[in-house]
């Protein structure tokens, strides 16, 4: 038994896939398929259930795979730990965000910590909560940015900022003439929300509780339309006159429409805001490569 036989069945369990996995782990599909069935031969027992239409783990393959990750996990602190010990800023740091946090904060800050740490290579990805929890429970992310509340065992948050939600409208829209909006006033309003799995839609609608209520066929098509769109695709449907929307306040700049037709304007609820944390495995050894993540976004944050 090794290590590169507990990644394939690892890869082939979140693929369901023997060529998926081959890709995810930059082998043959015959090696990874000769790997797996080496390794069943000699535990004498099937880890997949394999068919023409799916593979699937066995009841026992499950227990399996669930301490391959923790012996790959363990394996991985060993490899840490001697990066740390040699310089906890030289080895490659692995960073995740969620979608709605990366786009506006991963251009200043990978330039900030680089300042900060020079020869810290970086791999940077955006996921939603869960693919986070998941990738840094299993050790493929360090560090992961994201909104709280967030808990899982042996992880460890960090709260950065608090962030403030805006409504983001057209200028000539009725609600611009007031210096802010209440909760109340979004209820007869056509709010542009992201689609279910994203954590800020349902932030939105814990401040929010009563908006886009469908009262008819049309406004019920059209939130079924915008549900799976990204921030940018709700400020240009706001800048197309579909509706308003609901912004953390670092997405809502406009200054991308030349011709200045949006406009932000703040809630009256103060506590319509959204607190950014970083989280990370109790274990990780390279507490000086969490210090620089922090005091990087903190810098990024004051440009």
């Amino acid at each position: 038994m090794t290590l590169t036989e507990l990644r394939y069945i690892v890869a082939l369990s979140q693929t369901g896939h023997f060529g998926k996995a081959a890709e995810q782990c930059c082998v043959s599909q015959p090696s990874l398929s000769l790997a797996v069935k080496k390794l069943e031969e000699e535990l004498g027992i099937a880890i997949f259930e394999r068919s023409k239409s799916r593979i699937a783990l066995t009841p026992t393959g499950e227990t399996i795979v669930e301490q391959a990750k923790v012996v790959l996990h363990e394996a991985a602190q060993v490899q840490a730990l001697a990066d740390a010990g040699r310089d906890p800023l030289g080895s490659q740091l692995a960073i995740g965000a969620i979608h709605t946090v990366g786009p506006y904060l991963f251009p200043s800050f990978i330039s900030a910590l680089h300042r900060l740490a020079p020869d810290m290579p970086l791999y940077v990805e955006e996921n939603f909560t869960a693919g986070l929890r998941r990738r840094l429970t299993s050790g493929e992310l360090d560090v992961a940015i994201l909104a709280l509340p967030f808990t899982e065992p042996d992880i460890v948050t960090q709260k950065v900022y608090e962030e403030p939600f805006v409504v983001l409208l057209p200028t000539d829209h009725p609600l611009a003439k007031h210096k802010k909006i209440s909760s109340e006033q979004l209820e007869e309003e056509r709010v542009l929300l992201l689609g279910a799995g994203h954590c800020f839609r349902d932030q939105v609608l814990a401040a929010c509780p009563r908006i886009n209520k469908p009262n008819s066929r049309a406004d019920a098509q059209m939130q079924s339309v915008v549900e799976g769109s990204s921030l940018e695709t709700l400020k240009h449907m706001v800048a197309s006159g579909l509706g308003i929307t609901v912004l953390p306040k670092s997405a809502a700049v406009t200054g991308d429409y030349s011709n200045g037709n949006l406009i932000t304007r703040p809630l009256d609820d103060a506590s319509a805001t959204r607190t950014i944390a970083l989280a990370w495995r109790a274990s990780f050894p390279r507490h000086q490569a969490i210090d620089a993540v922090s005091q990087a976004i903190k810098q990024s944050l004051k440009r």
